[in-house]
């Protein structure tokens, strides 16, 4: 329904246009008529005067009112694809993240490291479990078990370059693709990311400090690598991991 400040913008336009009908009618007759041999006055006058008031500023507040009212509608049209688009991106990221983590879902971390590895880029892939995590929720509360989650992955997230993935595979497991790094160079990332995890700062209600700790399992991945094969392999590697008292690392093919 038009507002009333948008009614009175249309009867102003209704009312110009009534006299701008009033003056054009004007100027014809007094333009043609006497060329015509007659005399603008009288009943013809009043006719000129009476017809395009009568006429014109109906129609023009009828059309005014049609197109404020089609304005208005395109307006609410127009906000609403801007605000369905949002909430299309927003459950298109929600579909893409784990919802405790901001990080990415099992699901989407494996469809985009196989796209990485038809890509034919190398890396390294981590496979993270957090040590004794039952005893933490057991200890001090779900609430503090689901801030640290929270916290590695931020972490995990910070650790990410432009050309790396990471994700959450459900519970307390976590996995890390570092896109183009050097075999070398593996042992040392993931002690890298092991320390970081090991000096969070987790603090219960009480103030006590929340120890976290992680086992990695670790694989380098070659150029065109199968991305479900890897996967198993660095959680064969991380169960070694654990096996090895846990807060570890565990590397194919390395003495770690």
């Amino acid at each position: 329904m038009i507002r009333r400040s948008a009614m009175r913008v249309v009867l102003f336009k209704a009312v110009l246009s009534g006299l701008l009908s009033l003056a054009a009618s004007l100027a014809i007759c007094f333009s043609i008529v006497p060329l015509l041999g007659g005399q603008v006055d009288g009943a013809g006058l009043l006719m000129a005067i009476v017809c395009p008031l009568t006429i014109a500023i109906p129609v023009s507040v009828v059309h005014f009112h049609q197109s404020e009212k089609l304005r208005r509608a395109e307006a609410t049209a127009a906000t609403a694809l801007v605000r369905l688009a949002k909430i299309y991106e927003e459950l298109r990221a929600q579909s893409r993240l784990d919802g405790l983590t901001g990080i990415l879902n099992r699901q989407t971390f494996q469809k985009e490291l196989a796209d990485i590895s038809r890509m034919g880029t190398s890396g390294g892939l981590l496979f993270l479990d957090l040590d004794h995590f039952k005893s933490i929720n057991d200890r001090y509360g779900h609430a503090i078990g689901d801030e640290v989650l929270r916290k590695v992955g931020q972490l995990l997230s910070a650790h990410c370059g432009s050309g790396d993935l990471t994700g959450r595979l459900g519970g307390e497991e976590f996995v890390l693709f570092f896109g183009d790094l050097a075999a070398e160079d593996m042992f040392g990332r993931c002690e890298e990311v092991r320390l970081a995890i090991a000096q969070l700062d987790v603090r219960a209600s009480t103030g006590a400090i929340v120890r976290v700790s992680a086992s990695i399992g670790a694989v380098y991945c070659e150029a065109g690598f199968d991305a479900e094969g890897c996967l198993g392999d660095a959680d064969r590697n991380l169960y070694a991991a654990k096996a090895g008292g846990r807060n570890t690392v565990a590397l194919a093919g390395s003495d770690f």
